[in-house]
């Protein structure tokens, strides 16, 4: 008995797990590619990607929040952090 209940508590925890991260993959935004035109309406930044330490453009993503409360990806293109400068 012990081991029936066992076995159904472990099923639940992975069946939740599962419901957790199809919710985390839906609350994600698609990411937008940013250009001069773009207009951005950027009320609150929730999160940016690190610059890599190279010397060559690289694409960022930054993760924004709206003045409505819409969350928005957005990838722009940056000088990497790895260009001796003297």
């Amino acid at each position: 008995m012990k081991t029936l209940i066992a076995l159904f508590m472990a099923g639940v925890s992975c069946l939740s797990m599962a419901v957790e991260q199809t919710a985390d993959a839906e609350e994600q935004p698609p990411v937008e590619q940013y250009s001069y035109s773009t207009h951005l309406d950027i009320a609150k930044v929730v999160s940016y990607s690190e610059v890599p330490n190279v010397c060559s453009v690289v694409p960022v993503q930054m993760t924004y929040d709206d003045h409505q409360g819409a969350r928005h990806t957005i990838e722009y293109l940056v000088m990497g952090n790895g260009c001796n400068r003297n």
